[in-house]
């Protein structure tokens, strides 16, 4: 029998496409087609413990185009093997070292206490909105990239595009080819001075097999760092619905827990959709329960399915930060910027960065004296990336 092609589907439901087949499926992996291409989703630790070992799947052919046109560009993100674990040295020296991270969250702290400030007696104010400039502008400083009024806009069409057609997409990629060739410049005049520590030098003078990159390549480079930080600003619009959804969060949160507050914010990104699935395709004839996956075929790691599955997550429905605090969280459970060790494999090095600054501007958030008016907060799953309607918002009295 033919399977049927799903990209349709996925368009449809979006999030809940997967779950939905899978449970279907009884949990079983799921055959079909993708894209007009052979497809298998699989889901749960063991599932992302297949998909990331080195030896199964390759990364490069599996990105739809419009995905690396907009999202991730063409860099580390499409590489595969030794050409990955070289390049990805870079990130993980920039982004998990530890006086970094602290840095670059601190700056985010400090600049959110200044737009809050400014939001004082004033009317409503999207906490999404206003929160991509926040992380914009400390993102640019920290890197030394120079801020400009479009840069956060910039920023949010990729993230925002990448998962449909048609406008959305369009803004996409015209932001991407913006920011691409005005960074390729910066790159080039970083080259032109003597070498520093931050991150546009670095990556300016970075050699790979005794060689400079192609300052295109190395712009893309630069936005992989400033954009998956201001795309925290979604996670912090779900802190926001989270503190209005579940106030009895907030004073834990307003002491500055840190174990709790690191609870939270695993709990947001459990909770809350961010992304849907992460894909790749078997490098070789691979087997996995019981299903046969040739050659060729793309794999999908459903990501907010294993994030919702009673067997890993009891109550997964039920928002709960403590369950973070009783249990040690797996390197293949909890996995929205993917899984494994993310000094080898493909998991995010900045996740580190996620985490602290989620964690310092939930802090801030659950501190700041607001009120929300009455707006729809809700979610449709439908839509890729999801976030709340109104994006949060909220009135901060005098």
């Amino acid at each position: 029998m033919a399977l049927l092609d799903q990209t349709l589907a996925f368009g449809t439901k979006g999030y809940a496409w997967l779950p939905d087949l899978r449970r279907r499926s009884h949990g079983r992996p799921v055959p079909m087609r993708f894209g007009g291409q052979p497809a298998v989703a699989i889901s749960g630790p063991d599932a992302a413990r297949f998909f990331y070992d080195r030896g199964h799947l390759e990364r490069h052919t599996a990105l739809p185009a419009p995905v690396v046109d907009t999202l991730f560009g063409r860099g580390v993100h499409t590489l595969d093997g030794e050409a990955h674990r070289t390049r990805k040295a870079l990130f993980v020296e920039l982004l998990m070292h530890e006086d970094g991270v602290d840095t670059l969250a601190s700056l985010a702290g400090k600049i959110f206490d200044e737009a809050a400030d400014g939001w004082r007696g004033g009317g409503p104010v999207s906490l999404f909105d206003e929160t991509t400039r926040v992380l914009a502008d400390a993102a640019a400083r920290w890197t030394g990239v120079p801020d400009d009024d479009g840069l956060a806009g910039d920023l949010v069409a990729m993230v925002d595009g990448f998962a449909t057609l048609g406008p959305r997409h369009l803004r996409a990629r015209i932001a991407r080819l913006r920011r691409e060739r005005q960074l390729a410049k910066l790159i080039d005049t970083a080259r032109r001075q003597e070498p520093t520590d931050n991150p546009v030098s670095r990556i300016a003078h970075h050699l790979e097999n005794g060689y400079l990159l192609d300052s295109r390549s190395a712009a893309v480079e630069l936005i992989n760092i400033i954009r998956p930080t201001t795309a925290v600003a979604w996670l912090v619009a779900f802190a926001g619905h989270a503190l209005d959804r579940w106030p009895g969060t907030r004073a834990r949160l307003r002491a500055g827990d840190e174990d709790y507050t690191l609870a939270f914010v695993q709990e947001v990104r459990r909770f809350y959709p961010f992304a849907p699935f992460l894909g790749g395709r078997a490098r070789r004839d691979l087997h996995f329960q019981r299903t046969e996956i040739p050659k060729g075929t793309l794999v999908l790691l459903d990501v907010y399915g294993q994030h919702h599955d009673p067997r890993v997550w009891p109550e997964p429905y039920e928002f709960r930060p403590e369950r973070f605090l009783d249990r040690p969280v797996g390197e293949f459970e909890l996995i929205p910027q993917g899984g494994g060790d993310p000094r080898a494999g493909h998991r995010c090095p900045g996740e580190k960065i996620t985490v602290a600054v989620l964690g310092t501007l939930a802090q801030r958030l659950a501190k700041l004296d607001y009120y929300m008016p009455p707006q729809n907060t809700g979610i449709d799953l439908s839509r890729v990336p999801a976030r709340p309607r109104s994006g949060i918002e909220i009135v901060v009295p005098q």
